[in-house]
């Protein structure tokens, strides 16, 4: 007799059956892998497959040069005005075998900020970094960029977009720091997944400056059309850069309470008259 929990013919059955599977539809609100079937005692051979690409994905993911060029001409078409620096780490392999070398500039490019003119003092710095996914940056940087600019206050000054190449978070304090920004918001590829090798990570920092920890930042993370959009990653990021300011603060200290806000302002909208 047949079990009736016996999922080998699962590729099987009907498309009425599978649409009916209670896994197939949890399928439908995760990149994970759940649910991938058997054939016998092993995976189908589709879903290996599929593991070997996301895996290689996820390698060329970190391994690829970042086209700075190209990323340069995205941002400048939402009227940002670029600049370009680079770490310590003076290729790839160093980056990887060295992370406290990403996580300072080279001197030529600490120079070259300090010397840089700005109109007025810093209060919103944005720096692009490629950190460990070259795609993601290529891919949501700008786009990341443009909605933010929608939202920034428009008393605050942004100067240029630091674009720094073999990147750590860590660098955006230094290159904060040279520039005597208020606030950096440090946009940079996340180490890859094997269902998101394209995942953008936002760092923001209160008065950056050398030696502090991620206790001192707030994270956003896994900003992407399939995780969380650029609108609404624009959203929280300036939530909380006016929190910050407000506060004088940000880490462990600042909490994100964005949604909880947006939720009690739906609520008054929605009261009865």
């Amino acid at each position: 007799m047949k079990n009736s929990n016996d999922t080998s013919s699962l590729d099987h059955r009907s498309p009425e059956a599978f649409q009916q599977d209670p896994w197939h539809q949890l399928k439908s609100f995760t990149r994970a892998r759940i649910a991938i079937g058997r054939v016998g005692s092993s995976l189908p051979t589709k879903e290996v497959l599929d593991f070997g690409l996301s895996h290689a994905m996820a390698r060329d993911a970190v391994h690829l040069a970042l086209d700075v060029d190209v990323l340069e001409v995205d941002i400048k078409q939402h009227d940002f005005i670029t600049t370009r620096v680079k770490s310590m780490a003076g290729d790839r392999a160093t980056y990887l075998l060295r992370p406290d070398m990403g996580r300072r500039l080279h001197e030529q490019s600490l120079l070259q900020l300090q010397n840089l003119h700005q109109t007025k003092p810093i209060d919103f710095l944005m720096v692009v970094g490629d950190g460990l996914s070259s795609l993601a940056v290529a891919r949501h940087a700008a786009p990341l960029l443009k909605e933010m600019r929608k939202l920034l206050p428009t008393d605050w000054y942004a100067g240029h977009v630091v674009i720094a190449s073999q990147a750590r978070v860590a660098i955006g304090d230094e290159i904060g720091q040279a520039l005597n920004a208020k606030i950096v918001a440090m946009l940079i590829g996340e180490r890859p997944g094997l269902s998101s090798p394209d995942s953008l990570g936002i760092y923001l920092t209160y008065h950056p400056q050398l030696g502090l920890s991620d206790a001192d930042r707030n994270c956003i993370s896994n900003v992407r059309p399939e995780g969380l959009n650029y609108q609404a990653a624009a959203k929280k990021l300036i939530w909380l850069a006016k929190e910050a300011m407000r506060l004088k603060l940000t880490g462990i200290a600042l909490k994100d309470e964005s949604d909880v806000q947006e939720i009690s302002q739906q609520a008054v909208i929605n009261l009865p008259t």
